[in-house]
């Protein structure tokens, strides 16, 4: 089944709450777009006809006309690149060229708290608007590097095989936190951190209604495992840029998955 955990950070146990509140929710996957949203052979996304348009192909789903430039949907370099269990990064040991540690409250260092430049401003407006409404944000892991995950999953595996393993992290060259463009959050006074409970703080509650008014959204949301491979996790962030963040937003669409017209990804091929 799913893994229950993409954020599972380095030397940390997967919650018993996590697996529990996981198992006992509802299956309710987003249908894939059976309309071409993306060009297989370019691996770019391209915009939607106007469903008025007797030519018109693309499902609602796909990114409006609006949103743009286009980006790669494969090129990890792009805002756009989709992980996933179907989608591994290629170069599988890719490394961001432009990593910066953001102006905002720490809750690691090292590596994760590392982002690629173009997140990392748009997360320093985040935080800094949170601030002024009274919310408290602390970065609680960002950059994930190839040999962290080796080290990180070798040790799942080992400790309690495979199966398990893949319920609570990703296995190596399949995490967003390699690309740059995705972080997890925690709430100023640490309550809940990468557990269930984590939905009701302040920090996530803020974050899902205001995020996208910075590039981001909640990658793996309530309800969507079956077609994100991962269960609910609000406190994973993922930049995509304000237009197609906003575009998401507004028309109800949850997952990148969908909103791209690219196939679920519920378990590893």
């Amino acid at each position: 089944m799913a893994a229950v955990a993409a954020c599972t950070p380095e030397k940390a146990a997967p919650s018993p709450a996590a697996a529990n509140a996981a198992s006992g929710a509802a299956t309710a996957s987003a249908v894939p777009s059976t309309a071409v949203a993306s060009n297989p052979a370019t691996g770019t996304a391209t915009a939607a006809p106007s469903a008025a348009s007797p030519t018109a192909t693309a499902s609602s789903s796909a990114p409006s006309s609006a949103v743009a430039p286009q980006h790669s949907l494969t090129d990890p370099t792009s805002p756009w690149v989709v992980v996933n269990k179907h989608r591994p990064l290629s170069p599988q040991d890719f490394v961001p060229a432009d990593l910066v540690q953001p102006n905002v409250r720490l809750a690691v260092s090292g590596e994760a708290s590392l982002l690629n430049s173009t997140t990392a401003a748009a997360a320093e407006k985040m935080f800094g608007a949170a601030a002024t409404e009274g919310i408290v944000m602390t970065l609680a892991s960002g950059y994930r590097s190839y040999s962290t995950q080796v080290a990180t999953y070798g040790g799942y595996v080992a400790g309690t095989g495979q199966a398990a393993a893949d319920r609570a992290s990703a296995r190596p060259g399949h995490s967003e936190h390699q690309t740059g463009w995705s972080f997890d959050i925690a709430d100023g006074g640490g309550a809940c951190s990468f557990q269930p409970c984590f939905a009701e703080q302040p920090a996530a509650v803020w974050a899902k209604a205001n995020a996208h008014r910075f590039g981001f959204v909640v990658r793996y949301p309530w309800m969507f495992h079956d077609t994100t491979g991962y269960f609910y996790e609000s406190w994973h962030l993922r930049y995509i840029g304000v237009e197609a963040a906003t575009d998401m937003a507004t028309r109800g669409i949850p997952t990148l998955e969908e909103y791209f017209g690219l196939e679920a990804a519920p378990d590893y091929l």
